[in-house]
């Protein structure tokens, strides 16, 4: 099963994985379109917003593996 990590960029998790895009949202990440998602880790853009990257990560990941059952 797929895996996000904190490394990976923002645009690179709605490209691959357009199923968290919503998941992405509702945590915060309001940024997707903006053309530094292209550029900033997962964990970058977390902490630009003021949200915890651990937590934010452990949704994903919890999400992902539900919508891969």
């Amino acid at each position: 099963m797929a895996k996000i990590s904190s490394d990976m960029l923002v645009g690179q998790i709605v490209n691959e994985h357009p199923e968290l895009i919503d998941t992405l949202l509702e945590v915060g990440m309001h940024c997707l379109g903006c053309p530094s998602s292209q550029m900033e880790s997962l964990e970058d853009a977390c902490m630009v917003h003021g949200l915890n990257p651990n937590a934010v990560l452990s949704i994903l990941n919890e999400k992902l593996s539900e919508v891969s059952e």
